[in-house]
């Protein structure tokens, strides 16, 4: 049992700021983001010896963390958070620079895609290989390429629209 402790302490170490950028690319809040992190590794520690290493476990986890997240927001009758994001926002401005500013900026963008589009948007952003991304998002590599042109495009939109206001 101590093994299945220091392999789940590792995992966690390894994949949770990746997962927390995730659920929060689909909520825009913080406790939000850190309740589906805390559901999705719970999953991986109930199931951890049910992985079978068919695919890397950083998939098999994004997996869970989308399910989880997709799950959250059809059950959660989604009122606007943006006023809450903005309260997050406003009270932490004292400590934001510029560039955390401009990440805030990005975030509450990427809120505003579409959940598919947000799921593969933060994947990039986290650097996970293209090939990792097509499988999670269950696209071709192709189409996946396209695909992250075209929400690269909608966010860059959606981004200046918020820099404008």
């Amino acid at each position: 049992m101590e093994n299945k402790d220091q392999l789940f302490k590792q995992i966690f170490d390894t994949n949770s700021k990746k997962i927390f950028h995730l659920c929060y690319g689909y909520t825009g809040d913080e406790d939000s983001a850190n309740d589906l992190l805390q559901e999705t590794f719970l999953k991986v520690w109930q199931n951890l010896d049910k992985f079978r290493n068919k695919s890397l476990i950083s998939t098999w986890i994004y997996r869970i963390a989308v399910n989880t997240c997709l799950t959250y927001l059809r059950s959660e009758k989604r009122q606007a958070k943006d006023e809450l994001t903005d309260n997050i926002i406003e009270n932490q401005v004292e400590e934001f620079s510029e560039k955390n500013e401009q990440v805030a900026l990005l975030y509450k963008s990427i809120a505003k895609l579409e959940e598919n589009d947000r799921l593969i948007i933060t994947m990039v952003l986290d650097e996970l290989p293209y090939h990792e991304i097509a499988e999670i998002s269950g696209i071709s590599e192709g189409n996946l390429r396209v695909k992250i042109h075209r929400i690269k495009q909608k966010l860059t939109e959606l981004y200046n629209q918020h820099a404008r206001i």
